[in-house]
């Protein structure tokens, strides 16, 4: 368990974070992601926080992260997303040119939910299989579990 400590308080606070590309369009190739991912990472170090796992496939990306209990939640989502967004499209500019005709990535929504450690690594599993194809039986497709 990664356990934290500041100013008085131990934590171990958990964020699944899901960023969709404007449109949903298939933007992010293999090395946007990967610059993405180191992008990413140096912004949560900024804001005291640690990135864990990072996946994704084209059209969107999923992190889990580390952060403090004093955060300012949608502040920090809305940073990533301005940052990550100038940064890529000013190192990708002739990539993305073809995909967006306006200084855009992300759209506007986000998905982010926190993690118990209960279910840590079941989130974690899913972070890492993104864009390798493997994915879980879905729960009706299993025969092992009750039906109704």
């Amino acid at each position: 368990m990664q356990r934290r400590s500041r100013n008085h308080a131990v934590f171990d606070i958990r964020y699944h974070l899901v960023l969709v590309t404007k449109y949903r369009r298939k933007a992010l190739s293999l090395e946007m992601r990967e610059q993405l991912k180191q992008i990413l990472t140096d912004t949560l170090e900024k804001w005291r926080c640690e990135l864990i796992e990072f996946g994704g496939e084209s059209d969107h990306i999923h992190m889990l992260f580390l952060a403090h209990p004093a955060l300012d939640l949608s502040r920090l989502v809305n940073n990533l997303k301005t940052v990550s967004s100038r940064l890529l499209r000013a190192a990708f500019a002739k990539e993305l040119k073809h995909v967006y005709w306006k200084p855009v990535l992300w759209h506007g929504a986000y998905y982010i939910g926190t993690v118990g450690r209960a279910s840590l690594e079941t989130v974690k599993g899913y972070v890492e299989r993104q864009g390798q194809g493997r994915w879980p039986k879905p729960i009706s497709a299993n025969p092992d579990l009750p039906r109704g």
